[in-house]
């Protein structure tokens, strides 16, 4: 399909999310329905037009579409000199053909307070898509292993919704509240344990072999030194069930 407007490209990005959530809605059920069961064959998701182009536009409409990679190239380069129509099919023929290969994330530290910094890993516009498209296909599934008390960096969940359970809690008979926190948890959480979770729920090989690639893909330092510590914001979801199940287990 041409897409030769704003208008014909916003039409097809609302056909195009009708089919994904369709899709979303029964990868989730049959998640929800066989918790031992393994997806096979959701590369071929990943790559569809229809979850490339959903996952093109929630780039686009993110807070750090104008912020560039590696690469110097941002959202709106793409929109005006590359093209969407043209990104999204170089794109999905270099995910078809296995040549789709992610870059390093450069690196940019935020300061915090009591004058420490956090490091903030941004990955290129390219890469950020197929961040995107994978959240897209792996999300659902995930998702149906979660416990019903777990609220970060998930999908119609916020802390205030933790914060409103805890009050709900303490008002009848509950005394205790436990705060914890799992230094630079993010930047060490061990890719092995991750890929194991994943494995338990993905049996895709092309899938499973993507998301290690993102792992392993590194971190450009402000100092131009490339070191192996980034976990990118898409995987989130991935690693909180991770912790989530030894939580449960603890």
């Amino acid at each position: 399909m041409k897409l030769q407007s704003r208008g014909q490209l916003a039409a097809a990005t609302y056909v195009a999310a009708r089919r994904v959530l369709e899709i979303q809605a029964k990868l989730h059920r049959w998640a929800r329905d066989d918790p031992h069961r393994r997806f096979d064959d959701v590369f071929n998701l990943v790559a569809d037009p229809a979850f490339l182009l959903v996952a093109w536009d929630r780039v686009r409409h993110n807070r750090g579409a104008k912020t560039a990679g590696v690469d110097g190239r941002s959202a709106s380069y793409v929109q005006v000199v590359v093209g969407v129509e043209e990104f999204l099919g170089r794109l999905r023929a270099s995910l078809k053909d296995r040549s789709f290969c992610p870059v390093p994330v450069r690196e940019r530290m935020i300061p915090k307070a009591g004058g420490k910094q956090r490091r903030l890993g941004i990955a290129t516009i390219t890469d950020r898509v197929v961040q995107a498209s994978l959240t897209l296909v792996l999300e659902p599934i995930l998702e149906a292993d979660f416990l019903p008390c777990s609220y970060g960096f998930r999908p119609g969940r916020r802390a205030h919704d933790a914060i409103a359970e805890a009050r709900y809690l303490a008002a009848r008979s509950y005394e205790w509240i436990v705060e914890g926190d799992i230094t630079a948890c993010f930047d060490e959480i061990s890719h092995p344990a991750l890929m194991g979770r994943l494995h338990n729920r993905i049996a895709d090989k092309r899938v499973l072999a993507l998301v290690k690639a993102f792992l392993k893909a590194g971190i450009l330092g402000q100092d131009t030194s490339l070191r192996h510590l980034c976990f990118s914001i898409w995987g989130y979801g991935c690693a909180l069930h991770l912790l989530d199940m030894c939580l449960r287990c603890w």
